[in-house]
């Protein structure tokens, strides 16, 4: 058989290197976490009619699917910039058809916003942000009494208090014997703090493990929804604006990969085409996959594309 031509070598090469990397990508990247498609028109949760203490609802609400069925907190407020933020509770059988609790809203004396809800053995972890944008944490025993901890106590690398100001968005995670906590800084960047008592927190580095860009889609602002472990790997759902884009700014849900919680490669680009300003979203464990909702300024459910 005669020996191709360089051309022809060089394109049988290429299709060996697309052929090697592409599952790469692939395997780093599954289509389980990275392909959904918008169920319906409309959300499976919104706002209350006007003139309701959640006659708006704002940032990441949270989803818990367990053996009271599924849960959903969320924040909810009258609409005005000033407003307090109040804890509200909706359930549901079946992920699709909410009610909102007849308690709501379940907290109302203090500031409760982008909740986060962790199952701790018996107990319920929620972390949030309370006034002024501050992290705080709270506990339940049933998931609508809930006891306040307070603001998070975050420190430096040193062992020094982190720098006033405020500190959002935080995500937990328990990594065995340890918990990790993942909190924003005017969305500049999302740091690293650890703790085994949840009670004081120290910073793995004083530098950010995720930073925004260098993509246009996360170029400027960055916040971190939410980790996940599939198979054997962590994914952070985070979402990303770009500031010199038109206002009211739009933010898009973009996923990351890490190893060790520490390192992370992004995905790229965008989950959904940044103009649908889709933001705030949690995987629901679901079937043999996931359920994807995004929750600001609504909540959007999004299944899998195949």
């Amino acid at each position: 058989m005669p020996a191709p031509d360089r051309r022809g070598a060089l394109a049988i090469l290429s299709l060996a290197l697309a052929g090697a990397t592409a599952p790469a990508w692939a395997d780093e990247f599954p289509h389980a976490l990275t392909a959904f498609r918008q169920r319906g028109n409309q959300p499976v949760f919104g706002p209350a009619k006007p003139g309701s203490w959640d006659a708006a609802i704002r940032e990441r609400g949270w989803i818990l699917k367990d053996g009271e069925g599924w849960r959903l907190w969320y924040t909810g407020y009258d609409g005005t910039k000033t407003g307090r933020r109040m804890l509200g509770l909706a359930t549901s059988r079946d992920g699709l058809h909410w009610n909102r609790h007849p308690a709501n809203p379940i907290i109302r004396d203090h500031w409760v916003e982008d909740v986060m809800v962790v199952a701790d053995g018996s107990r319920l972890l929620m972390v949030a942000e309370g006034e002024r944008d501050r992290a705080q944490l709270l506990e339940s025993a049933d998931g609508i009494a809930w006891k306040r901890h307070g603001t998070l106590d975050v420190r430096l690398a040193t062992g020094e208090p982190i720098p006033d100001g405020p500190f959002g968005t935080p995500v937990l995670w328990k990594d065995h014997d340890r918990w990790c906590l993942f909190y924003e800084r005017m969305d500049k960047g999302v740091w690293l703090a650890t703790s085994t008592d949840l009670k004081l927190w120290k910073n793995h580095s004083d530098a950010p493990v995720l930073t925004p860009g260098p993509a246009a889609h996360d170029h400027d602002m960055i916040a971190m929804n939410q980790i996940i472990r599939h198979k054997g790997r962590y994914y952070a759902s985070y979402h990303g604006t770009n500031t010199s884009d038109p206002l009211p700014r739009k933010w898009c849900s973009c996923l990351a990969v890490s190893d060790d919680l520490i390192r992370w490669t992004k995905l790229g680009k965008p989950l959904f085409p940044p103009e649908e300003n889709k933001s705030s979203a949690v995987f629901v464990p679901h079937g043999q996959g996931y359920r994807l909702y995004t929750m600001h300024p609504a909540v959007v459910l999004h299944e899998p594309a195949d």
